[in-house]
C-alpha cells in the first residue's frame, strides 16, 4: 500500500528512524520540525497519515491536532499522537483534540506499521467519497449541521464477543458506563445479532477457547450487513503471527491484553466515529445518486436514468427471447393548466398524475418523467395487446377523476397516450422510443384522450 505520511517531531534523530521503518514498507514519507510546519504541509499537500509528536517548541503536538480537525480541509486526516511517556492522561488530552490514535515511544514496529496501514486505508476509501461529496455540497445537497451531529461524541452500540468471563466482565464494565454494550460468547450468535442490529462496534477476542476469532472476523467481513462495522481485536501478547493476519483481513485495530481499561474506551471512541463519518460519506453518495436519477418533484426516474435502463431491458429481452413495450402519456392542454390556474397548480397536478401513473402501473414496469408534462412507462415481457391494456388503464386513471389545484377546487384533466413494441434484434431503443412518441402525437391528432399503438 502506497500513502503519504507526514512525520512531525522537533528531533532530527526521531524523524529519522520513523522514516526509516515507514520507507522500507513502501510509504512515501513527508517531515517537519515543528507544529506550524506540520500545518502549512497539511494545507498544501496531500497527506494520507500524521504522525505527530506530542512535545515540541512553539505549539506542541496537541495544539496541532486541535487545529487540524477544526479545519473542513484537514479534519479528515488521522492523526497518531506520539508520546514520550506511557501517560493515560497523554492519551486522554490526545483524544480529546481529535487524535485518532496514538503510540508510545520508543514506537514499537508493529504498531507503527500496522496502525498507519489502517489509517492510511480508512483515508483512501474516505477520500474517494469525499470527492462525490464534494460535487453534492456544491450542489447544495450536503448537509454540515448532520455532519456535525454525527461526529459529536455520543454512546454507541458495541458488541463483545468473548467467552472468557473475567475479560470480558472487565471489558463490558469498562464499556456500559459510556456505551450500550452486549457481551456474545457464542460467535455464531454474534453474528446472528450483528445481522439483525445495528452495532457501531464488534470487540472480538482472538483467542477464543471454543472457536477461532480471526474467522469470526472474516465472516463479519464477508456479511452484507456488516462488512462496515469497525472491528476491535483484543490481542496476547506473542501472538503477533496472528494479529497480522487479522489486520490483514480488514481489522480496523487492535488492543494488547491485559486491556487497559482508558486505551480501550479511547479506541472504541475512536472506531465508532469514524464509522459514524464513514456512513455519513455513504450516506450522502447514495442521496446524491438518487437525486442525479430522479425528478425531484414527482419522485419518478428522470430520462437519464431512462435511457440507460431501456438499453439494459433490450439487451435482455434480446438475450431471452421475451417482448418489451414502452408507452408514453402526455397531459392534454397542460399549458392551459398553468396559464389558467399558475404554475403551482400545474405543479400540484403533475404530482397527482404522476402518483395515478405509478399506482396503476404493475410493479415490473418502470414509471418516468420525460419532462414537462410526458410521462413513459417501460413495460418488461409486455407485447402489443397488453401494453394496450396497460395504456387504457392509464388512461382511464387520470380521466375518471378530477385533479384537486386548492381545498375549494378541483379541474378534470386527461392524457393521450402512444406506446410502441420492440421489434427483435436490429430495433435500437431510440428508434422504440421514436415510435412510440409518434404514435402519441398521433393520439393527439386524433382528438386526445385516447391510446394509440405505432403502426409497425
Amino acid at each position: 500500500m502506497t500513502a503519504r505520511v507526514l512525520v512531525v517531531d522537533d528531533i532530527l534523530a526521531n524523524i529519522k528512524l520513523l522514516q526509516a521503518r515507514l520507507e522500507a514498507e513502501y510509504f512515501e514519507v513527508l517531515t517537519a520540525s515543528n507544529g506550524m510546519a506540520a500545518l502549512e504541509i497539511c494545507q498544501r499537500e496531500r497527506v494520507d497519515v500524521v504522525l505527530l509528536d506530542v512535545m515540541m517548541p512553539g505549539i506542541d503536538g496537541f495544539e496541532v491536532c486541535r487545529r487540524l480537525k477544526a479545519s473542513a480541509q484537514t479534519l479528515h486526516i488521522p492523526v497518531v499522537m506520539v508520546t514520550a511517556l506511557d501517560q493515560v492522561s497523554d492519551k486522554i488530552q490526545g483524544l480529546d483534540c481529535g487524535a485518532d490514535d496514538f503510540l508510545t515511544k520508543p514506537v514499537d514496529d508493529i504498531a507503527l506499521v500496522t496502525r498507519v496501514k489502517s489509517l492510511a486505508r480508512l483515508k483512501m476509501l474516505n477520500d474517494e467519497m469525499l470527492m462525490r461529496v464534494t460535487t453534492s455540497r456544491q450542489m447544495g445537497l450536503a448537509d454540515e449541521d448532520s455532519l456535525a451531529r454525527i461526529l459529536a461524541d455520543r454512546p454507541g452500540r458495541v458488541l463483545v464477543v468473548d467467552d472468557h468471563p473475567r475479560s470480558s466482565s472487565r471489558v463490558m464494565s469498562a464499556l456500559m458506563k459510556e456505551h450500550e454494550a452486549y457481551i456474545e460468547s457464542d460467535p455464531q450468535l454474534a453474528l446472528q445479532h450483528l445481522a439483525a442490529q445495528p452495532f457501531d462496534l464488534v470487540v472480538v477476542a482472538l483467542n477464543l477457547q471454543h472457536s477461532d476469532g480471526l474467522r469470526l472476523c472474516s465472516q463479519v467481513r464477508s456479511l452484507d450487513r456488516s462488512r462496515h462495522i469497525p472491528i476491535l481485536i483484543m490481542v496476547d501478547p506473542g501472538d503477533e503471527a496472528r494479529l497480522l493476519r487479522g489486520l490483514d483481513m480488514g481489522v480496523n485495530d487492535y488492543l494488547m491484553r491485559p486491556v487497559d481499561r482508558h486505551e480501550l474506551l479511547a479506541r472504541v471512541k475512536t472506531q465508532i466515529k469514524r464509522k459514524r463519518f464513514s456512513d455519513y460519506l455513504r450516506n450522502q453518495i447514495r442521496e446524491s445518486v438518487e437525486m442525479s436519477i430522479t425528478d425531484p418533484l414527482t419522485g419518478l426516474h428522470n430520462r437519464r436514468y431512462m435511457e440507460r435502463h431501456l438499453k439494459t431491458l433490450i439487451a435482455d429481452a434480446l438475450r431471452s427471447g421475451r417482448s418489451l413495450s414502452v408507452l408514453i402519456a402526455d397531459i392534454d392542454h397542460f399549458k392551459l393548466v398553468n396559464d389558467t390556474y399558475g404554475h403551482d397548480a400545474g405543479d400540484l397536478v403533475l404530482k397527482e398524475f404522476s402518483d395515478r401513473f405509478r399506482r396503476y402501473t404493475r410493479g415490473v414496469d418502470l414509471a418516468c418523467r420525460l419532462g414537462g408534462e410526458e410521462f413513459l412507462i417501460i413495460m418488461p415481457d409486455t407485447d402489443k395487446p397488453l401494453a394496450r391494456q396497460v395504456g387504457e388503464r392509464v388512461r382511464e386513471c387520470v380521466a375518471s377523476q378530477p385533479f384537486k389545484i386548492a381545498s375549494d377546487k378541483e379541474i378534470w384533466v386527461t392524457a393521450s397516450v402512444g406506446l410502441a413494441t420492440w421489434e427483435g434484434e436490429g430495433d435500437t431503443s431510440e428508434a422504440l422510443f421514436k415510435r412510440a412518441d409518434n404514435a402519441l402525437y398521433a393520439a393527439k391528432r386524433q382528438g386526445r384522450n385516447q391510446v394509440v399503438a405505432d403502426a409497425a
